[in-house]
């Protein structure tokens, strides 16, 4: 093949052997993806389904999908330790509502969450290798996951390396991604796609299937640093990708939209889309997480019917 060919998986390569390894897999998929065919799909979800999952069964599920999220410059021991505080206050004094997935937070807040964090089955998650920008030496990257493993993450999100994606450094990507899953080993790894710089749906699908077989346990939408965020359309996008991945090799990767979430009908469009492409199978705990902090007083509030700024 020479320089300037281009295979099916859409992406410029050359006579290197390590972008057939990643176009070979890629073949394996229908990538020729309309963008108007997406939005048509998405449209007819959210008009015919998601009134029906408006429920207050389904509302408590999504309330158990939260991870509980500051990503703020202003984060600090004693925030952090005051929204971990009220998760575990949370527990007891809704004791008939689920409580949240995760905590999501910066690397250098882990031990604060991991120390004061009583309530069993919240997840610790830990955004790290360089977030949101995932612009940083893979030494470092990996300095600050290991750290956050240490002192207590259960969860690593990791930013996918777009810029390397969007150069054709097919290898350079899917080999960070690789080396974060070798160090998060059990731990689950959330690869973010930062959707809204990749555009096109077949550019959101192969970034999807790549991540996947370079070892992400979830893919998740975005940061919610960049605009657009987390959009129904992406969302449809990544489950297909997730279904067909699924299909073909037996491993069931996670969903996580992240960014933008902020009414209980967007967790609910998210909640059907899951629910159409994936199936019941997915609609755990597990393999379904919403990355959001507004969504959760709103969630409480729909469910308990009376106005709940708890968090």
């Amino acid at each position: 093949m020479t320089q300037h060919e281009h295979c099916n998986c859409g992406m410029h390569h050359d006579e290197e052997q390590y972008k057939d390894k990643y176009c070979q897999a890629l073949e394996l998929y229908q990538l020729n993806i309309s963008d108007e065919d997406v939005r048509k799909a998405v449209k007819t979800i959210i008009s015919e389904k998601v009134h029906t999952n408006d429920t207050p069964e389904v509302k408590k599920f999504l309330l158990g999908s939260v991870e509980l999220t500051s990503l703020k410059t202003t984060d600090s021991d004693e925030s952090i330790m005051a929204l971990t505080e009220r998760v575990n206050r949370f527990d007891e004094e809704f004791a008939d509502l689920p409580h949240v997935a995760a905590i999501c937070v910066y690397a250098n807040n882990a031990r604060t969450v991991s120390e004061s964090l009583e309530v069993d089955g919240v997840q610790v998650t830990c955004v790290s290798g360089a977030f949101p920008s995932g612009q940083a030496l893979m030494e470092v990257k990996i300095a600050e996951t290991a750290l956050a493993l240490q002192d207590g993450a259960t969860e690593i999100d990791m930013v996918m390396p777009v810029g390397k994606y969007l150069s054709g450094d097919l290898e350079g990507m899917c080999d960070e991604i690789e080396e974060m899953k070798q160090l998060c080993g059990e731990h689950k790894l959330k690869v973010i796609l930062e959707t809204g710089c990749l555009k096109t749906a077949a550019h959101i699908k192969r970034a999807s299937l790549l991540a996947m077989y370079a070892g992400a346990d979830f893919i998740k939408t975005s940061t919610g640093k960049e605009q657009p965020a987390a959009t129904p359309e992406a969302a449809y996008v990544m489950c297909k990708a997730i279904k067909e991945y699924y299909e073909k090799t037996g491993i069931q990767v996670g969903f996580k939209p992240a960014g933008g979430l902020n009414s209980v009908t967007d967790a609910l469009i998210y909640y059907s889309i899951v629910k159409e492409i994936l199936g019941e199978k997915w609609l755990t705990h597990d393999y379904f997480r919403l990355g959001t902090s507004r969504l959760t007083n709103l969630l409480i509030s729909e469910i308990t019917g009376e106005e709940v700024t708890f968090f």
